[in-house]
């Protein structure tokens, strides 16, 4: 599909010239490719939404190395362009010709180029393709190193590239050029890499050895223990490297399983969620089910109960009772604490048909912090795979969750997935909502570290807290979504917390006692007062005698 020029030929501070607009519009119409000739291919390389980008914006723009058209020109990232023509030189050395035969290959491809990106490129057609060989070569180049644990027979990195380039990944320009690599913005299609192949290699070497390098990088970036078998991943229906790696860590098909499986066993086990209950729900269910007879005793008792007559004495004794000043203190946590499991149980089948046809609201994600879990008797476990296996275990009373390596690269990859599901998943946003989960339950250090203590968290960083403040910074999500069963197991943790006693009676302290400590220490120093009082009046009337 042809591009639109978004970034015109002036500025707002010069004036509009008509002949350049007509030029730069004749050449988009002459050089594109016609919408009908695209052969399917659609946008895949996208912008940083705003909203995310406003969050925290050196996660999403390259600080070491720009790797395609959108920061090429960004002056303080000229340092590697010396790096970016040295690979490029060596390159050249190996095809055996002139690098100019490439470039001619790649004009060819350029239509196919433009159509990889959702902001109009503003380049002339030979410069976009020395753009794209030479960033090609230094990213080939960087994706060596990674193969070489694959037992591949690969060139040696160039000394003058040695600092640089790291298989241990333990020297910081290594980690900041892989970070950059990973960023959405800075993303190049993956068939110019296997078109620089093809010069040096046969067809089936080419995908090996790139399938090879690719796997390997995943294995890196990946913030989660890969179970699959990488080998059978196919590289060629993926347009960029993070994408590659979006899908390895997260496969669409899984999770869509997954969602389906947990769907069909809420439904079918909805008549016997009874047995599976705690002992409150359980005898209020037994409670409900003979209140709901028709035999004679029980027709009775409720033509007795609700008689004229008895509900007016109780409405009547109700009023009288709790308007006097020391029961009206404690009419509201009576009610709080007697009537708010029956209320939430009564209303939860009218609320449930609405709140299944609404997307949830991020305010809505409430979930208890994971040292308040801990405190109400949930336990934590760790799972070896992708975010499908959380899952909360009523019988146990465990909540398991992926386990997941936090180290200087972590965050960055996390938000430019997370940028990229916004901008090209169709479905719901598993990781973003993910992401809201360990928010929800990670607030403090000491969330992390029981975290951490029971394997979820595998942290390379420095203190606890890191972990912390990672988490509660990615919380900016770009749109509304449901994901089943991440859903369900936020719902099920939910009502397990809010339906325990030691729970009910801390939020009864926190909520009445603690709050309103002032008003009973004045309650108590009337009472002092008035028994002050009646002691000097019987001592003075000599109440003995009577």
């Amino acid at each position: 599909m042809p591009a639109i020029p978004t970034a015109l030929p002036w500025s707002s501070s010069q004036s509009f010239d008509e002949h350049q607009w007509v030029i730069q519009i004749r050449r988009t119409f002459e050089d594109e490719i016609e919408e009908d000739d695209d052969d399917g291919l659609a946008v895949s390389i996208f912008n940083v939404p705003k909203t995310l980008m406003a969050n925290k914006p050196e996660a999403y723009v390259p600080q070491q190395v720009a790797i395609g058209p959108y920061h090429h020109w960004r002056p303080e990232l000229y340092d590697m362009e010396r790096y970016k023509l040295s690979s490029a030189k060596r390159i050249q050395r190996q095809l055996g010709f002139e690098f100019f035969r490439l470039i001619d290959h790649l004009l060819k491809l350029e239509p196919r180029i433009r159509c990889c990106y959702h902001r109009y490129l503003d380049f002339c057609g030979e410069t976009l393709c020395w753009c794209m060989a030479v960033d090609a070569c230094f990213l080939l180049e960087f994706l060596q190193i990674f193969s070489t644990g694959e037992g591949k027979a690969l060139a040696s990195v160039c000394s003058r590239m040695s600092h640089l380039l790291d298989n241990v990944g333990s020297k910081s320009a290594h980690n900041a050029i892989l970070r950059d690599i990973t960023m959405l913005d800075n993303q190049i299609p993956l068939f110019l890499l296997r078109t620089i192949l093809g010069f040096q290699h046969s067809s089936s070497q080419v995908e090996d050895l790139l399938h090879s390098m690719l796997v390997g990088l995943c294995k890196q970036v990946s913030p989660f223990k890969m179970t699959g078998d990488l080998q059978s991943v196919n590289i060629t229906r993926h347009a960029h490297l993070l994408e590659l790696v979006y899908f390895v860590i997260m496969p669409k098909s899984k999770v869509t399983t997954e969602i389906t499986e947990t769907e069909e066993y809420s439904e079918a086990d909805e008549s016997s969620r009874g047995l599976s209950e705690t002992g409150e729900n359980t005898i209020g269910k037994l409670l409900k089910r003979i209140w709901s007879l028709n035999c004679s005793p029980v027709l009775l008792i409720k033509r007795v109960i609700f008689s004229r007559p008895v509900l007016v004495f109780v409405k009547i004794v109700w009023k009288i009772l709790f308007n006097l000043p020391v029961f009206a203190v404690v009419k509201q946590p009576i009610e709080h604490l007697c009537f708010s499991q029956g209320n939430e149980n009564t209303g939860e089948d009218e609320e449930e048909s609405v709140e299944d046809n609404q997307p949830p609201l991020f305010e809505e994600i409430t979930i208890p912090c994971v040292t308040e879990l801990f405190y109400a008797g949930v336990k934590f476990a760790a799972t070896n795979g992708d975010l499908s296996t959380i899952s909360f275990d009523k019988k146990t009373v465990t909540l398991y969750l992926p386990r997941i390596t936090l180290d200087v690269n972590t965050e960055v990859v996390l938000r430019n997935m997370i940028a990229y599901e916004a901008s090209a998943a169709s479905g719901p946003l598993v990781l973003s909502r993910y992401t809201e989960l360990m928010n929800g339950i990670i607030d403090t250090k000491e969330d992390a570290k029981l975290l951490r203590e029971r394997g979820v968290l595998i942290n390379h960083l420095q203190t606890d807290t890191e972990v912390a403040d990672m988490w509660n910074g990615m919380c900016k999500s770009v749109r509304l979504t449901k994901v089943p069963f991440l859903d369900k197991v936020i719902e099920d943790v939910n009502r397990y917390y809010n339906g325990r006693w030691k729970v009910k009676l801390r939020q009864f302290m926190n909520g009445y006692i603690f709050v309103s400590w002032r008003f009973l220490t004045l309650m108590a120093a009337v009472m002092l007062l008035l028994l002050a009082g009646l002691q000097a009046t019987c001592s003075l009337f000599k109440c003995d005698e009577w």
